[in-house]
């Protein structure tokens, strides 16, 4: 399976009756924001119906191999199973097409046993290994401060997490949609 890219996944997102949608600025051509957005119209035989958000991922990256920061990820409403990958698949894409980042860091952020291991679970799947604990000590509270809280700090290939989404999203495809090596 070939890996796709951002034109792929844009089309996918139409296939499935969504609108994809990345927002980036580079303030002062140092560091990338990013914004990738997954929505749908309230009515989905109408284009001009208000659009419903399904979920976004927030992060930045800098010019550097490893310089890919993922933030905070949302997914909800209802028919929404495709979202998270799809999110997923865009970021990764965005990167490898548009940055030197190869690696990607996350936290799975620890405000409940229960929700952190699913967290943990999730972005294992995803390809992210674990790479330490940030916790309440002083030595922590730099990173803290960075990722917004406690929680096991990740990292993960590019080039991995986007080949495990496409295989997500090609997982979850209905019969008869086009894969895509087609």
């Amino acid at each position: 399976m070939s890996l796709p890219t951002l034109t792929d996944l844009d089309g996918e997102a139409r296939r499935r009756s969504l609108l994809l949608r990345l927002q980036v600025r580079r303030p002062a051509g140092m560091v990338w924001t990013l914004r990738v957005g997954v929505a749908r119209h309230r009515v989905p035989a109408d284009p001009d119906s208000p659009l419903q958000l399904l979920g976004e991922l927030k992060g930045w990256a800098l010019p550097l191999a490893d310089g890919l920061r993922l933030d905070t990820m949302r997914v909800q409403g209802e028919d929404s199973i495709d979202v998270g990958s799809l999110i997923w698949a865009a970021t990764f894409a965005w990167a490898l097409e548009s940055t030197p980042c190869r690696r990607a860091s996350l936290l799975a952020i620890h405000d409940g046993e229960r929700q952190h291991r699913r967290l943990v679970r999730y972005f294992r799947r995803l390809g992210f290994t674990p790479v330490r604990e940030l916790g309440a000590g002083p030595a922590d509270l730099p990173a803290r401060l960075l990722w917004g809280g406690a929680g096991l700090l990740m990292h993960g290939d590019c080039v991995e997490g986007l080949h495990r989404s496409a295989l997500r999203l090609a997982a979850l495809e209905v019969r008869g949609q086009r894969r895509w090596s087609d």
